[in-house]
């Protein structure tokens, strides 16, 4: 890079469990633009950078719910008090936009469009609308229209045949990986996000939205997925997503939530110049296509190209953040690269916190930043899987 590229602060919303989960969906009247927002604003806030000194934004986002949807980004940025003359993108790279969006931000500056660029990701899975197809054109007498769960079909790769849950159960045949080992790895990471959750950490990350509930207003700044009292004995009685003979349970999957994240991106000269903190550095990424049918694989040749570009061993790399798409697709991953689990994700993943498709990345590359900051190490690596047969991988350096 011809550029030094600085992350300079970060924030988050909760992750909030969704509307389909009974007594939860907190999030369920609040778009993903304005969850974009929020991030956003708190970003800016936390970084110390005025919203005058932007000069693009960029949000992934995956599933296109809400009515305004069409306008993402445009809108997430004039609502946190973007300038309207500052342009703004909407990404859509999957479960990887997250991680997309600061791609696409450290390509302007180093192509010198943008000097500050906000990125990040959100999405709003509550509000996911159940369709008519060929309304339109109308039906016949007596005909019963059919409905189709939108969210539920998104889901379905139908270049492949698979369901999302099918190709992690492909990988968990492909690399002999249990029931039994899923659902420990599952409970791995309800237990490290609910002491993540204990210890404050994801406050230095999490901005509090201000909810109605029903004549009231209610703070969401909890992950409210993950839960604590998770135990083998109860994840084990689960149900296969797929047949009997499955291994792959709403237990051991991420959960379905809502949420956004955001960055800020510029270069260390201009943070110098303004004296804004950097956080991290970004030294490089990659993105490579995988077979469809085991799309879960997609961070080996990733993260292997990320540090491969960086010029440092994946053994020198001191923490990972790997999105838990589903346990058997995290631990096909671990198996394939060799990774020392005590590195990885330790403050819990998906499994846990959920899976906002579109936000996931940018929360990973957030959360990794305040860890590398308190174990004051130095290399981490971000990386997720990617519906249809991607991968990403994103490393950086803490400044």
């Amino acid at each position: 890079m011809h550029k030094d590229i600085v992350i300079v602060g970060g924030a988050r919303t909760a992750m909030a469990e969704y509307v389909g989960t009974p007594g939860f969906g907190r999030f369920k009247d609040v778009g993903a633009n304005d969850l974009g927002a929020h991030a956003i604003r708190g970003a800016l806030e936390r970084s110390g950078v005025p919203a005058a000194a932007v000069q693009h934004v960029v949000m992934g986002n995956a599933l296109q719910t809400g009515p305004d949807a069409i306008y993402g980004a445009r809108h997430a940025a004039l609502k946190a008090g973007i300038a309207q003359e500052v342009p703004a993108l909407t990404v859509n790279r999957l479960c990887g936009s997250g991680i997309q969006s600061l791609i696409s931000g450290a390509h302007m500056i180093l192509c010198g469009e943008a000097d500050v660029v906000v990125a990040g990701g959100m999405e709003n899975m509550s509000q996911a609308p159940h369709v008519i197809r060929g309304a339109r054109e109308g039906f016949r007498l007596g005909g019963a229209p059919k409905v189709e769960d939108y969210l539920f079909e998104s889901l379905l790769d139908p270049y492949c045949g698979f369901f999302m849950a099918q190709t992690a159960e492909n990988l968990a045949r492909k690399y002999d990986i249990s029931r039994a080992a899923q659902d420990e790895f599952a409970l791995r990471s309800h237990q490290r996000g609910a002491e993540a959750v204990r210890s404050g950490r994801f406050r230095e990350e999490i901005v509090p939205v201000t909810v109605k509930a029903g004549k009231k207003e209610v703070r969401v700044e909890l992950d409210d997925h993950i839960k604590p009292d998770t135990t083998l004995d109860g994840l084990s009685q689960l149900r296969p997503a797929f047949g009997k003979d499955g291994s792959v349970t709403a237990g051991n999957a991420s959960g379905i939530v809502d949420g956004a994240a955001a960055l800020v991106l510029t270069s260390a000269d201009k943070a110098r110049q303004e004296g804004w903190k950097p956080r991290a550095h970004v030294r490089s990424w990659a993105v490579n296509g995988v077979d469809p049918a085991l799309m879960g694989i997609g961070p080996v040749p990733s993260i292997a190209g990320a540090c491969r570009q960086a010029g440092v061993a994946q053994d020198r790399v001191d923490y990972f953040e790997i999105n838990e798409a589903f346990a058997a697709q995290y631990l096909a991953v671990e198996k394939a690269l060799g990774l020392d689990r005590d590195k990885v994700n330790v403050n819990g993943g998906a499994v846990a916190l959920g899976h906002p498709l579109g936000a996931t990345g940018a929360r990973l590359v957030l959360t990794l930043v305040h860890q590398l900051e308190r174990a004051q190490a130095r290399y981490g690596v971000a990386s997720a899987c990617i519906g249809g047969g991607q991968g990403i991988a994103i490393l950086v350096e803490r400044a």
